[in-house]
């Protein structure tokens, strides 16, 4: 029986050192993010490694080589700085790890594209966030919001090297540096979460524009210097393609289509993305009818090239003529599977002339 009450007494003790720690930790947590919020810029990226190691020393973890005192500290970490992404090179880097999801691959059981850039949309956003310089969640800093300023892409290049299969991780850092005097570089890296290979890399401007005027706007010296603490010196992680767009003619494109159908659908099935550029000239609505013109600068199966890449040229337009965006492709022809390629027969179609 005493031995019984002492076990008792014991187990009882622990809960309640239990409840102690995850009421200190709580507020910790919350000391943590109100600081976050009301520190200036150049100090956030402190916080985060201060109080960790404030953390460390006051729970003093005696139990450390089972590893899941240090999976606690390890979580309360995590928590504070985003989930399961990590800051890394002094702050500068953002790092998150995704997990392909059967939804997210196309026919092939690979990665569709539409997914491969949600996963560099949200680790944008997720670095913002993490930097405390996200005021409304979607990368606007303080002063930004006061100004009704919002982040618009200018130009985005992704150029894919390998597309990861279905439940394969995938690992993205991502990056942001000062670019001439009114926009923001980011980059981003995609690999292998096992290899460690690259499997694809971006790179894009970002400018300012008005949400109420819809008018692009100068990037002012405060919000600078909200950014500055937290880019790096560096230049774009891709060279950028030095033949210009060129504007296409509805009489001399390849392919002419109302919607959003870019690219013929026999390119689609039987050729994969390798690389994209563009350029977004303005903006268009829910309601928008879009006419999307197509021209084939290369034909790697018309003109007998080993490499069988198909380049083509793009224009989206808005049905008064006005540009939204230009653009350039590269395609590659995809690796099927025997069993698929027995029953598929490859075939490029020539344009309609």
């Amino acid at each position: 029986m005493a031995t019984t009450a002492r076990g008792f007494l014991l187990v009882n003790k622990h809960f309640q050192v239990e409840s102690f720690q995850n009421k200190e930790i709580n507020q910790m947590k919350k000391a943590v993010k109100d600081e976050m919020r009301m520190a200036s810029a150049s100090s956030r990226r402190k916080i985060i490694s201060q109080e960790y190691d404030v953390r460390k020393k006051h729970f003093g973890f005696v139990n450390v080589a089972t590893g899941e005192e240090r999976q606690k500290l390890d979580s309360w970490k995590s928590n504070i700085s985003g989930g399961s992404g990590r800051l890394l090179q002094d702050g500068l880097v953002y790092r998150q790890n995704f997990l392909v999801r059967s939804f997210e691959i196309c026919f092939d059981g690979k990665l569709s594209l539409a997914a491969l850039t949600n996963y560099l949309q949200d680790t944008a956003l997720e670095q913002c966030r993490v930097i405390g310089i996200s005021a409304d969640g979607f990368g606007s800093t303080p002063e930004m919001s006061r100004q009704d300023l919002i982040w618009v892409t200018s130009t985005l290049q992704i150029v894919v090297d390998s597309y990861p299969s279905w439940h394969d991780c995938v690992e993205v850092d991502t990056w942001f540096y000062p670019s001439g005097q009114n926009s923001v570089g980011r980059d981003w890296v995609v690999r292998d979460g096992k290899t460690g290979s690259t499997l694809a890399q971006a790179t894009s401007l970002w400018v300012l524009m008005n949400k109420k005027t819809r008018k692009l706007s100068k990037l002012k010296e405060e919000i600078r210097d909200e950014l500055a603490p937290h880019m790096r010196n560096c230049d774009p992680i891709i060279v950028k393609d030095s033949r210009k767009l060129l504007r296409l003619d509805v009489d001399t494109a390849d392919f002419a289509r109302e919607g959003v159908k870019v690219v013929p659908r026999s390119c689609v099935e039987h050729h994969k993305l390798s690389a994209i550029t563009l350029e977004y000239r303005k903006e268009c609505t829910t309601d928008s009818v879009l006419q999307s013109l197509a021209r084939i600068v290369k034909d790697g199966v018309r003109h007998n090239s080993n490499d069988k890449v198909i380049e083509l040229e793009h224009l989206l337009l808005l049905e008064n003529g006005s540009e939204i965006a230009r653009g350039s492709t590269s395609w590659t022809p995809r690796d099927f599977p025997a069993e698929i390629t027995t029953n598929h027969k490859v075939l490029i179609t020539e344009p309609a002339k």
